[in-house]
């Protein structure tokens, strides 16, 4: 591995300063993204040390550390390939990539600000620059245990998981054997996967279950060196063991359903989620005929599973075009739950105002805001543009050239996964994303701004012919999507995704670790802090921030459900080739019964949508929640000055939290 290095003399022109935040925009980055200075590699730690950084980055270091990663691996690959590599153009083409991040055109995804050009990538591959993945059970009478040590695995990176019950019926679960013998269980994340492992193969006769020794797991609130954070102590691990053991000994000499999977995956979530380093997310998928999966989220039937650990993912089902939709949109209209997958769709359209290729044949699933269409064990990066910061179409595809380069650079860094990087790197499937989309429309006219994007999608295709040829990799086999964001959107106050402001005025509820170093800064500042029910959300704390959306014209109570599927619709046929992300909120009484009827109008126009009422969502700290002028004023007035020296980075935000994602978290990996 070689070093990319910026010109010093580029960098000092942005040391010691701050780009123009949003109003939360900071506070969120040093939250989120900013790394301890001793978690990065030594030049980016002396860099900083130079210029007077102690504890943790900040942004212009962050921008250094992420510019000099992503063109190190460009770098990397040409010259280990033999391939031209054009030292003083590269150190252009960096220089420009890391003015047009400064200046909020585009962003790495969230984990891109976090990791990249970190020692972690370097030490265990790109699956932690990845935004999402897919795991089918559909093999569960191959290798029984593979989907959820995937999940798991994955899931303590950061790395969004969607799975589906395609396994069901295809294992009767067996009477475990029980042993004496001991099994000392290794501090690591593979450690932890692997008594995952050896517990699931004793219900279908692979082994027994041995008595495990946590005794070399690091307590609560050591430091995790590496990723950064605080470890959660064995108690997770425990808990998931017994509750697994609990669940399979009672369905023993049955087959496993579908409710089996989702719990199995569900319990993985709930133990990864306690971690408390990097949020992802957790999706499963069903057949909307299977009332066992349709009915996991029915709180009349089965509250204390869903407080136990239900909650951890989202449900959707796979939907089929023509379909009668009226019993399972009943569903979604109580509580948002199911959405719908149009596994046709994705397999054949890219854009779906384009004619069929046929090219994602193999697709199975999704990913877990379901902005990517993916094949089993398939990874997929994200990176995310705001047009409405541009002046014009000429200036959208400068910045499209650098935010595709970043994209597809990840595409180049194996994951320790062999059977995933036999899909990824085939596929080099990746999302340039937008957001501030309402944004944009209201700066450049509805039709504009489509017409935009009809142009900037023709112009990444061609970068991708260019550039893919240039890297001797293939193309991409789709390139576009739309994310729901979260919080790389507050950086500069990008309203998320494709989704309206929730009013003028609003709390954006941030979730923190409850032992971060940063809660007493913010209680301190009068900050209102709420610890969350453990049960629900270990170790985390919500933080209320009181926001006033600038250039506010609607809000998203004021933007009916039929308009909203509209304008999804048009950027799935303007620029997603993958899938657009929404969740479109409604009124449970004027417009839930109407849910079944939208389904049928756009069954053939998207790809996969999701449902979320205004009111009674059952979400507690939901992320968006609208206030009035006048509390706004009284919370601002309440606020004094946030004193962030010397706190350090603990815990990470949930990436999807503009969507309705649930959301997991890495362990003590």
């Amino acid at each position: 591995m070689t070093f990319f290095r910026l010109d010093a003399e580029f960098v000092n022109q942005f040391a010691g300063r701050q780009p123009k935040w949003g109003p939360i925009g900071y506070v969120t980055y040093k939250r989120t993204y900013a790394r301890d200075l001793d978690k990065i590699f030594l030049h980016h730690r002396a860099l900083g040390a130079a210029h007077g950084l102690v504890g943790n980055e900040e942004f212009w270091l962050t921008l250094v550390r992420v510019t000099e990663g992503t063109f190190g691996i460009l770098r990397d690959h040409c010259k280990s390939l033999r391939l031209p590599w054009d030292e003083a153009r590269g150190q252009r083409k960096a220089q420009e990539m890391y003015r047009l991040m400064w200046d909020f055109k585009f962003s790495p995804p969230g984990r891109g600000l976090w990791m990249m050009g970190t020692p972690i990538v370097a030490k265990i591959g790109g699956a932690c620059l990845n935004n999402c993945a897919f795991f089918s059970s559909k093999d569960l009478n191959v290798d029984f245990s593979a989907p959820f040590c995937a999940l798991m695995d994955f899931s303590m990176l950061g790395v969004g998981v969607g799975g589906d019950t395609r396994g069901a019926g295809k294992v009767v679960l067996q009477h475990p054997v029980y042993h004496a013998m001991p099994y000392l269980v290794c501090d690591s994340r593979e450690g932890w996967v692997d008594v995952l492992r050896v517990v699931l193969n004793a219900y279908v006769g692979l082994n027994g279950i041995p008595e495990f020794d946590y005794s070399q797991i690091r307590p609560a609130g050591s430091p995790i060196i590496g990723f950064g954070g605080t470890a959660s102590g064995p108690t997770p691990l425990r808990e998931m063991v017994e509750s697994i053991v609990t669940l399979l000994n009672a369905r023993a000499g049955e087959a496993i359903t579908s409710s089996d999977i989702v719990d199995l995956f569900n319990l993985v979530g709930r133990c990864v989620v306690a971690g408390n380093v990097r949020r992802s997310a957790e999706l499963m998928l069903g057949e909307p005929t299977d009332e066992g999966f349709l009915e996991l989220k029915d709180r009349e039937k089965h509250s204390a599973a869903i407080d136990s650990h239900r909650w951890a993912s989202n449900n959707s089902v796979l939907a089929k075009v023509g379909q009668r939709y009226d019993r399972v949109a009943k569903r979604t209209a109580k509580n948002g739950e199911p959405g719908y997958f149009w596994l046709e769709n994705a397999r054949a359209f890219g854009r779906m105002r384009d004619p069929p290729d046929h090219r994602d044949t193999q697709v199975l699933g999704v990913n877990p805001c379901s902005e990517q269409s993916l094949f089993d064990r398939e990874l997929c990066c994200l990176v995310e543009s705001y047009p409405f910061q541009h002046d014009g179409i000429k200036d959208f595809l400068r910045t499209l050239k650098h935010a595709y380069l970043y994209a597809k650079a990840v595409t180049l860094v194996p994951t320790h996964d062999p059977r995933t990087n036999a899909v990824t790197m085939r596929n080099r499937r990746i999302g340039c994303s937008m957001s501030g989309i309402v944004q944009a429309m209201t700066k450049f006219g509805r039709r504009g701004f489509f017409d935009m994007c009809d142009e900037a999608y023709a112009y990444i295709s061609q970068l991708d012919k260019d550039y893919s040829g240039w890297l001797c990799v293939p193309e991409s086999i789709k390139k576009t999507s739309v994310k729901p964001s979260g919080t790389v959107s507050l950086l500069p106050q990008a309203t998320p995704g494709i989704h309206h402001p929730i009013s003028e005025y609003y709390w954006r509820v941030i979730r923190f670790a409850t032992d971060s170093a940063m809660l007493p800064a913010l209680r301190a500042a009068g900050y209102r802090c709420i610890e969350i029910e453990p049960i629900k959300e270990p170790n985390t704390t919500a933080v209320y921030f009181p926001v006033k959306e600038d250039g506010f014209e609607r809000g998203a109570r004021d933007v009916s459900m039929w308009e909203q599927l509209e304008i999804a619709a048009a950027m799935q046929a303007h620029w997603a080739d993958n899938q657009v992300s929404v969740t479109i909120g409604f009124d449970k009484k004027t417009e839930g019964p109407q849910i079944a009827r939208a389904l049928e109008l756009y069954e053939t126009r998207l790809k996969a949508v999701s449902f979320m009422p205004h009111d009674d969502h059952g979400y507690d700290h939901a992320p968006y929640q609208p206030i009035t002028a006048e509390e706004y004023e009284a919370a601002r007035r309440g606020i004094g000055v946030l004193d962030l020296t010397g706190t350090s980075h603990e815990v990470t935000e949930k990436f999807c939290d503009g969507d309705k994602c649930v959301l997991p978290a890495e362990s003590a990996a």
